[in-house]
């Protein structure tokens, strides 16, 4: 299968894709300070450079999207029929990656919470959102994730 616009225009397309504040982060971190938390963004001297960083609680929030980081059964991955030996490689080192830095982080004694592009697309999971952050951060879980089909009991 082919794509459907040409080269120059995928590239440019692409190109324009943020890694940070994009709107599943900036509605993360609404739904954080609505809840009381305050928090640190992209610390550097953090295994993978973590969205978003609450010191005192030793807690991470990794923002994922869908595509990018491979959220498996999710609707919004799709692996690309196009140039596919190069988007299987790019995107199973980016997942590789996301392993190895939350296994350094969890090992540096930090709690780790994915929370997938997803979650932040559905309308229910965006108004739970708030309640959900608040009580993972308060509980005692060492890692976690909220996903459209992850979400805690």
């Amino acid at each position: 299968m082919t794509d459907i616009v040409d080269s120059a225009t995928r590239s440019r397309m692409m190109s324009g894709i943020k890694a940070r504040e994009t709107k599943p982060e900036l509605l993360v971190r609404k739904a954080l300070f609505a809840s009381g938390f305050r928090y640190r963004l992209h610390r550097k001297d953090l295994p993978g450079r973590p969205d978003i960083v609450l010191p005192g609680r030793r807690v991470i929030i990794f923002v994922h999207g869908c595509f990018w980081h491979m959220h498996q059964g999710c609707r919004y991955f799709r692996m690309p029929a196009s140039r596919k030996e190069f988007w299987e490689a790019k995107l199973t080192a980016n997942a590789a990656r996301d392993l190895s830095n939350i296994d350094a982080l969890m090992l540096a004694g930090w709690r780790v919470l994915i929370v997938w592009e997803c979650t932040t697309r559905s309308s229910i999971l965006k108004k739970a959102l708030p309640e959900l952050l608040f009580n993972w951060i308060e509980g005692t879980s060492v890692i976690g994730e909220f996903g459209s089909g992850s979400l805690p009991p």
